[in-house]
């Protein structure tokens, strides 16, 4: 075999995940898939350089047949027909899985992406939690003696996984001295030890599949479902995956994205934060018109972010997929009840308008947060278990619509600036400490949330933004100051041995990013290299 594992032991019980078997299934994975995989990425860079000369994306003209013919996506299996509470999360640590299986969500968004952090024993521990949870012994107890099991009382959240971006390596499973592609790694080895017991258990394996730019590459993705099952001799159809249109390029691609994936598919969700992580990352050097205000000020009313919505509510359910929102960032604070009204008033608020607009449900990112989503869905959807009759003729989005940044109300200001490099610091400090997803000032914080902040810094030191509230102008040397200004403040917050063992390396990497000339695609992919 090829195939190499650098550690085979990341933690107890690894070897019921790294069997051979499994391994001689990534291996298989990775030699058919990865060549596609690679030539689709470089597509991205020339595509995007294209698009940064004109300052223009458009639908595709070479697919207009495929937007105007008459096909839907195959009907949904009865475990996704009901899908108006999503919990998101990552499947490791086990307390946190079971937390989320038991939350009182229709499904759990088990997520090996953006809110996990792609340690070695992050990865082979969210398999195992997941394997354990289809077979209904997942368990744990704390070190305080109190226990955790799955609730016997009410049904559990139906588990959606969300496998790593093609963009992702595996640097732990090397084939031919060569790291592995993550996305193949996270799917491979759950639906290797997983899928079966799921078919046993009713349901699927069903995907969350993220940061997709074209529809070739749900084509890619399709081919990948099909060799999977034909290989652990499932039929065809078993798996269902959803794909997160979370790319400016994907936003001109969904009834195509939907097609290459029409056998499988189960819909579209309106990943929000890296939409507009995307946006920046795409228009970064074509102009003043590009520059976004601050993050905070950045609503889902905004005229280009309503198009972007409306526009996937009405593609999906002409084809009889689901449309799903996107994550509300408020999170409770049980010890603050201010904090916690404000919470539930901003939740209610987003997730009222996702409702009305014809979403089939939304995500929620705290089990707090299942009753009120639930209640405004419940509201609107009264004893139907989707919108998918919600038709909207009346919405028509053309390109310019999409790309109205300057339709967002908000300013550049020195505060927001400051912001920006307290939470790109401190996210990625604890994404270096091996947790994926963090609270920071009563916000849900994950790798979306810090791309966009790391990316309007290097975006606004490119444009030389002045900032409103100060009339500074966006330099080098003041980015270099904040940021020196904000490490000190999370020294102070965090301690010096966490400062020294994260805060520090996570401090010097957003300097390395936001200074540097060149733009880095993915913060995660330098970071990655800092972590085991």
């Amino acid at each position: 075999m090829a195939i190499t594992v650098t550690d085979p032991r990341p933690i107890d019980r690894a070897e019921e995940i790294l069997t051979p078997e499994a391994l001689a299934f990534i291996e298989e994975l990775h030699t058919r898939f990865a060549g596609t995989r690679n030539e689709l990425l470089a597509a991205r860079a020339v595509k995007r350089q294209r698009v940064a000369e004109t300052g223009k994306l458009d639908f595709l003209r070479e697919t207009q047949d495929v937007r105007d013919g008459d096909w839907k996506v195959a009907p949904a299996p009865a475990p996704l027909q009901d899908r108006r509470v999503e919990m998101t999360g990552p499947a490791s640590p086990a307390k946190m899985a079971i937390n989320a299986l038991n939350s009182g969500a229709k499904v759990w968004l088990a997520d090996l992406e953006d809110a996990s952090t792609p340690t070695w024993g992050n990865v082979i521990d969210a398999i195992l939690n997941l394997r354990d949870a289809a077979q209904g012994t997942l368990s744990y107890t704390s070190d305080e003696g109190k226990d955790y099991r799955l609730r016997t009382d009410a049904p559990l959240a139906v588990v959606v996984a969300r496998p790593r971006g093609w963009h992702m390596p595996e640097k732990h499973l090397l084939i031919n001295g060569e790291p592995t592609v993550g996305a193949l790694v996270d799917f491979g080895l759950h639906f290797f030890h997983v899928a079966k017991q799921l078919v046993l258990n009713g349901q699927g394996p069903y995907y969350y599949l993220p940061k997709m730019e074209s529809h070739l590459e749900a084509r890619l993705w399709n081919d990948v479902f099909v060799f999977a099952q034909d290989y652990l001799g499932l039929d065809q159809g078993t798996v269902r995956a959803t794909v997160l249109i979370e790319t400016i390029p994907a936003a001109f691609e969904m009834d195509e994205i939907l097609y290459e994936l029409r056998d499988h598919a189960s819909g579209l969700n309106a990943g929000r934060w890296d939409y507009l992580f995307s946006i920046i990352k795409y228009f970064r050097d074509a102009g003043e018109e590009f520059v976004l205000p601050d993050r905070a000020s950045v609503a889902m009313t905004a005229p280009f972010m309503r198009a972007y919505t409306e526009l996937l509510v009405k593609t999906c359910h002409k084809r009889g997929a689901f449309a799903m929102g996107g994550m509300a960032a408020v999170i409770p604070n049980r010890r603050h009840p201010e904090v916690t009204e404000a919470a539930f008033a901003k939740v209610r608020a987003d997730k009222t308008r996702e409702a009305n607009d014809g979403f089939d449900g939304s995500w929620v990112a705290h089990p707090d947060l299942v009753p009120t989503c639930r209640e405004v869905f419940d509201a609107v959807l009264g004893g139907k278990p989707n919108q998918l009759d919600k038709q909207r003729p009346e919405v028509n989005v053309t390109a310019e619509q999409l790309l109205d940044v300057t339709s967002a109300e908000g300013q550049v200001t020195e505060a927001g600036l400051r912001l920006n490099l307290y939470v790109a610091v401190a996210y990625t400090a604890v994404w270096l400490s091996g947790n994926g997803a963090v609270a920071i000032h009563n916000l849900m914080e994950d790798a979306a949330t810090a791309e966009i902040s790391r990316s309007q810094v290097w975006q606004q030191i490119r444009n030389k933004s002045v900032l409103a509230d100060t009339g500074n102008t966006v330099t080098r040397e003041l980015v270099e100051r904040i940021l020196a200004e904000e490490t000190e403040r999370l020294r102070t917050e965090f301690g010096d041995e966490a400062f020294r063992r994260y805060y520090q390396p996570a401090s010097e990497l957003i300097a390395d990013i936001c200074l540097s000339e060149d733009y880095t695609d993915f913060l995660t992919t330098p970071a990655y290299e800092l972590v085991g």
